[in-house]
């Protein structure tokens, strides 16, 4: 009998390894998944400029002035 209670034991702390495993893999999906969804909000180029168009319009005004002035040099 206490080979079977043992075996038992071991059979019940693997399924429970098992489903711990089964639960992290879950939650690291999702996880990854919103990481996906928040990278792609902020680096979406459209959404800055339909939330800050001036900002944009300055930043391109300076870039582009910059760009102009390197090649006079």
């Amino acid at each position: 009998m206490a080979a079977d209670g043992k075996a038992r034991v071991t059979s019940q702390t693997s399924e429970q390894i098992r489903a711990e495993i089964e639960r992290t893999r879950t939650e690291l999906a999702l996880s990854v998944g919103e990481l996906r969804q928040e990278v792609a909000r902020r680096t979406d180029w459209r959404q800055w400029v339909r939330e800050r168009p001036l900002t944009c319009v300055g930043a391109a005004f300076f870039i582009g002035f910059l760009i102009g002035n390197s090649q006079r040099r």
